[in-house]
């Protein structure tokens, strides 16, 4: 299970944030190797006061844990060709981090895996680095050998959809009957430099098709526009920024807004933080009414929607219907010029195999 990952505790900060600024992958940096643990040192007394507001450290291990097992728990049921099944978690730039992770599933003689990315849409920068990471890692023979398929995106599925659209009427219901309809469905996403965008990454494309496949389930009953959040650094990222969109809507007039995290499947900084206390804030202070829909974290809809997902892909994997990796994988960006992505490709395009 591949994700960011995000401090257990807030002394874990710094080690998060100069893996995370280190990362050529999520934010490219001139001198990137001498700027990142300057930028996490600098940054760090920020975040440790956040991760401290939320509980003092990020929920995401947890949450994915229990993910982890429910999923594996009806697999066994859903694909008892293929059982028992044992998740493994592996984060980006926190504990466990996948150099770490890799070493576990040696120790565990482990000769087949799924890579599960826990983005529902693609990005190169969020699930091609981790996918980057693996492949670096089962390169130097650190995992042994075993035999990969890859889940690489998943954003339209049906269960994940209606979960999100659940949480969405949940949250609806929080709000006067008589003025339910009028309230603005604000989905946030993670944002990402315009570096990264104008090179042709999928990501925008696939979390617009997530957010219509949402409002589709829910009978388009409301206004809605999809935001970004979480930009770093002074480069151009995609917009428009979640915080702006929320001051023009106080302007025009629509005071009654749900954010809806759509690119996040468990609550972590971005959630608890961002959305939860600087928005929230914000939004109150311009006299508006906002609430959060919840994230998925132990959604029983969620849940079995991972199950259902990882069930298909091994069906069709056994049966030859698929390949180790799917076809949208295996296409480049067009403006690619990262070597270790196309060797990625071809590496688990051949199940992990040299």
């Amino acid at each position: 299970m591949l994700n960011m990952g995000g401090p257990s505790t807030v002394p874990e900060t710094y080690d998060f944030l100069k893996n995370l600024f280190m990362d050529g992958d999520l934010i490219p940096l001139p001198f990137q190797r001498v700027l990142a643990p300057l930028i996490a040192k600098r940054r760090t007394p920020q975040i440790e006061k956040q991760y401290a507001a939320i509980g003092g450290g990020s929920p995401i291990l947890k949450y994915t844990e229990m993910q982890g097992a429910g999923m594996c728990e009806l697999l066994d049921e859903l694909h008892p060709e293929t059982a028992p099944h044992k998740p493994y978690v592996a984060f980006r730039y926190a504990n466990p981090l996948t150099q770490e992770t890799a070493q576990r599933m040696k120790a565990d003689g482990v000769k087949r895996a799924v890579a599960f990315t826990q983005y529902p849409q693609y990005s190169c920068s969020t699930t091609g680095s981790s996918l980057n990471e693996l492949f670096r890692r089962g390169r130097a023979g650190e995992m042994g050998d075993i035999e990969w398929s890859v889940i690489d995106r998943w954003g339209t599925h049906s269960g994940f959809i209606e979960a999100v659209a659940q949480n969405i009427e949940a949250a609806l219901a929080k709000f006067q009957q008589s003025a339910r309809s009028d309230v603005v469905i604000l989905f946030s996403a993670h944002s990402l430099p315009m570096s990264v965008v104008n090179r042709g990454d999928p990501y925008v494309l696939e979390v617009s098709a997530s957010v219509n496949a949402v409002m589709d389930r829910l009978g388009h009953s409301n206004p809605y526009r999809l935001v970004w959040q979480s930009q770093v650094g002074p480069s151009a990222w995609m917009g428009m920024q979640t915080g702006e969109a929320i001051k023009g809507l106080a302007r025009l007039g629509k005071k009654e807004v749900i954010l809806v995290p759509i690119a996040f499947t468990s609550d972590h900084i971005e959630t608890l933080y961002e959305l939860d206390l600087e928005y929230m804030k914000e939004g109150k202070e311009l006299g508006m009414e906002l609430h959060r829909a919840e994230s998925l974290n132990g959604s029983p809809v969620f849940i079995r929607a991972l199950a259902d997902i990882t069930a298909q892909h091994l069906r069709d994997y056994s049966a030859g219907a698929i390949g180790p990796t799917s076809v949208q994988m295996g296409l480049r960006c067009p403006g690619c010029k990262n070597m270790t992505c196309g060797q990625q490709k071809h590496w688990f395009a051949r199940a992990g195999r040299s």
